[in-house]
């Protein structure tokens, strides 16, 4: 579908889209909120989602567990439209920039799925690391969103 990776040169270089899709066929995507700038989830794509997600300007990404395409937000109402879509130097992760408008990227129901921080400084037990809730609200009730739908932690 996409341009053969032919040499390093015309990978890095060149202005042909030829991403290179790991031995499962995915490549990771890390997308961001176009008004904030913060990361909302981290995914990954196969040759037929990064191909609807570039065709329909919506965000399609590939479930590793259900090993099936799905359309982030169809579900919950919180379509991500893609305002950009980067690709890295050589290739292999790709970079979306969405609106979501006031809505939400995290099935939990948070805005981002990012929505904890780890704190920095001694270890003095590792099993025992408590995180900081950097969002305070859920955008949603995901039992109400998910009702009768597959468990969307297997998305």
């Amino acid at each position: 579908m996409f341009k053969k990776r032919d040499n390093v040169e015309e990978i890095e270089e060149g202005n042909l889209l030829s991403p290179k899709f790991d031995n499962d066929g995915l490549i990771p995507v890390i997308t961001m909120c176009f008004k904030t700038k913060e990361i909302l989830m981290h995914g990954y794509m196969n040759v037929e989602a990064l191909k609807k997600t570039i065709e329909t300007k919506e965000a399609h990404y590939f479930s590793r567990s259900r090993k099936a395409i799905w359309q982030k937000g169809k579900t919950s109402g919180f379509i991500q439209k893609v305002i950009e879509i980067r690709i890295d130097d050589d290739q292999d992760s790709i970079w979306l920039t969405v609106d979501i408008g006031n809505g939400s990227s995290c099935h939990v129901g948070y805005r981002s799925c990012f929505y904890r921080s780890i704190p920095l400084g001694p270890i003095k037990n590792a099993r025992n690391i408590e995180m900081k809730f950097e969002e305070k609200e859920k955008k949603f009730d995901p039992e109400e969103v998910y009702k009768g739908q597959p468990n969307p932690t297997k998305i």
